[in-house]
């Protein structure tokens, strides 16, 4: 093959240590009879790339697919259980009887059995009866289904999920504008407690939510919706963090093609979909993926690598060719078939290190003598590189929470290969400082200013997520001190400091509204409270501020550049404030942000500006609209030439108790 850039939809498979060969990928089409008897989906190329961890969509071939043979509608089966001597598919249709439906081990030693079923076909529930060699004997869920029944029970479910799609042009535009180049401002949802049914205390489905979610994020000015993970999962308390079918969007709300529905209609809205993706660790739930086939197929065999001692779950074993290929088959599929626009991979940090949540004598050091897991850095950066190859207008993010170098970086330069990491330390840090009465805070500056000197190693997302808000951490509203007012006047400060930070932004639902109790998995929102007019008041500043990151270049054009951020003074720790410029691509396009972080209003504040002229104040945290003390300037500022902060010219500012203001320049002395 001439040397040259890949053509599209090609990979490329390794033969042996002197041979690559440029291969096209295989598609659901593709499928042969071996002999007379025989039907099945995966031909010779197909276990070839299986065998090499290259088949990354695996989901076309494996598990349960509605195909007609010889004119015969019916159900093909496969199933990778190397370890088996005794395979059958088990399932309502034949009264779960093991020796009805008998598979058949593949004549290519792949490990894969397969079965064709005439006359079966969509809604019918099976497992797979697995008998190991050594006689363990189990009913397994399907890895690859796509569908699964409702928790608590256990069946897997034949499905077909072909839909007719009406996103057209959200498509079509996202492959013309990577996301890295607009603003990202994601809601964090939990899909079970968003919402309940008014009077009938269930969850809301797809549907329903497809009825209110995309309106709503629209009305509140978010970019994106990233949701809690939505695969199947048998214990509902996991928040969706202990995942048993990988390739189904849980039943609990509805079919795969109601998920596909709700990310449709919020693709209409103009919101994007980044789903909470978990490679980390999975259950050890009996139907699920774990001791397979009377062997450790997924998980690492050895305990200091394969079970996690925090979460009581198996890890998987990310030097294995299959289980590679398992996860990013799964990774692409939710990209492919739902459309979804971000993965943000869960618990990073967890994968990386070998001795993550354990003492010595508890784990064992990779060939080089480290601590660092060298099988899940190779597999995170083939991870990054095959979603970036085959849907470069999608991203993913890492929740990392540690100083790895390069996590945003690409893997041609030595790094993982994400677009963003989460921002960990600005999290901790602004929120330890946020706590502290402001009395204390003049000796605590550093908090503030510190996450700047690291700002630009990384292209980061800044989370107040659910983890915030749980386990006695209290509420964002309850962690602000100060009587009532205070409270709230801080937490508007907060996020008018959070969208004046340089990188994307991700608030936790019911942090928009301030509500006042934890997040609890197993109730709604408390909507009742955004009819008070303080917590009213937080709905409405951050709806402005979300308007505002959307409307003004400056807080997104160099959302990940030192040359999008300059400091005007963070040394002022007596007065506990703090200004900064943010900068758009053009030299016209900048804002200034001036915060108090005192209850204390202050007069004839001076700071020096970037630009002779006039400015107006464009945003101001304590406004009256958002039940603020009303404190605000003059409606056209002008500098004087009054050196300040290095600068010739300064500006006179009255700055609001605990506020942020907001200040853009008016072209030339002209006032608008």
């Amino acid at each position: 093959m001439a040397k040259g850039r890949k053509p599209k939809n090609t990979i490329t498979i390794e033969i042996d240590e002197d041979v690559l060969m440029e291969v096209p990928q295989p598609t659901p089409a593709e499928g042969f009879s071996s002999d007379a008897e025989h039907f099945s989906l995966l031909s010779e190329f197909d276990i070839q790339l299986f065998r090499a961890g290259k088949h990354y969509h695996l989901y076309n071939k494996l598990g349960s697919h509605i195909v007609t043979h010889r004119g015969v509608k019916g159900t093909y089966f496969a199933i990778w259980a190397p370890n088996a001597q005794y395979v059958s598919v088990v399932g309502n249709f034949n009264g779960w009887d093991r020796g009805s439906h008998p598979m058949s081990s593949r004549w290519d030693e792949s490990g894969i059995w397969e079965a064709f079923i005439p006359h079966l076909g969509n809604g019918e529930y099976y497992k797979y009866f697995i008998e190991s060699r050594d006689g363990y004997k189990v009913e397994k869920g399907d890895p690859y289904a796509f569908h699964w029944e409702t928790p608590p029970a256990t069946g897997t479910v034949v499905w077909d999920i072909d839909y007719k799609w009406t996103d057209k042009k959200w498509m079509a535009d996202r492959s013309g504008n990577h996301a890295l180049s607009r603003p990202i401002s994601v809601y964090e949802v939990h899909l079970g407690s968003w919402r309940r049914k008014e009077g009938e205390d269930r969850f809301l489905t797809y549907r329903e939510m497809a009825d209110q979610l995309p309106a709503y994020c629209q009305y509140m000015g978010f970019t994106h919706v990233e949701l809690m993970p939505v695969m199947e999962h048998p214990f509902y308390g996991s928040w969706g963090y202990q995942i048993t079918g990988y390739f189904a969007p849980s039943s609990r709300f509805g079919t795969p093609q109601d998920f596909m529905y709700l990310v449709d209609e919020l693709h209409k809205a103009g919101i994007g979909v980044i789903l909470d993706w978990v490679p980390s660790h999975f259950p050890t739930d009996e139907h699920g993926l774990g001791y397979f086939d009377g062997t450790h197929l997924y998980e690492h065999p050895d305990p200091n690598r394969g079970f996690h001692p925090d979460w009581k779950s198996w890890i998987f074993n990310y030097g294995r060719n299959e289980v590679r290929e398992f996860l990013i088959s799964n990774a692409l599929y939710w990209l492919d078939k739902y459309h979804i626009d971000g993965l943000r991979v869960d618990a990073v940090a967890s994968m990386l290190y070998l001795d993550y949540s354990r003492e010595p004598g508890e784990w064992s050091p990779n060939e080089y003598g480290g601590r660092e897991n060298l099988e899940v850095v190779s597999f995170l950066r083939e991870f990054n590189d095959a979603v970036h190859q085959y849907h470069p207008d999608t991203f993913t993010v890492a929740e990392e929470s540690t100083a790895w170098p390069g996590v945003s970086h690409p893997t041609s330069s030595g790094g993982l290969g994400f677009d963003m990491k989460w921002m960990m330390g600005w999290m901790h840090d602004t929120l330890d400082y946020m706590e502290r009465d402001p009395i204390y805070r003049t000796h605590h500056q550093g908090q503030l200013a510190f996450s700047i000197y690291y700002a630009f190693n990384e292209r980061f997302t800044l989370p107040l997520s659910h983890d915030e808000v749980v386990y006695g951490k209290h509420s964002l509203i309850n962690k602000m001190p100060g009587d009532w007012w205070q409270q709230f006047a801080n937490l508007r400060l907060l996020y008018a400091y959070m969208y004046g930070h340089p990188g994307a932004k991700l608030i936790f639902m019911g942090g928009e509204f301030a509500q006042r109790h934890e997040w609890r998995h197993d109730y709604s929102l408390d909507w009742d409270e955004n009819n008070n007019p303080m917590h009213n008041g937080i709905q409405k500043v951050l709806r402005d501020l979300n308007m505002l990151y959307k409307n003004e270049p400056a807080l997104y054009e160099r959302n990940f550049s030192p040359d999008g951020f300059e400091w005007i003074d963070f040394n002022d720790a007596h007065n506990s404030v703090i200004s900064w410029v943010r900068k758009g691509a053009s030299e016209q396009e900048f804002l200034i942000f001036v915060g108090n972080f005192t209850p204390m209003p202050r007069s004839n504040y001076r700071i020096g500006a970037p630009k002779m002229g006039y400015y107006k104040e464009v945003f101001n945290s304590d406004n009256a609209k958002y039940e603020g003390s009303g404190c605000s300037n003059d409606e056209k500022l002008e500098t004087a030439p009054i050196p300040k902060h290095g600068r010739s010219h300064s500006l006179s500012l009255t700055l609001p108790p605990l506020g942020i203001i907001v200040l853009k320049h008016v072209a030339g002395y002209d006032f608008i």
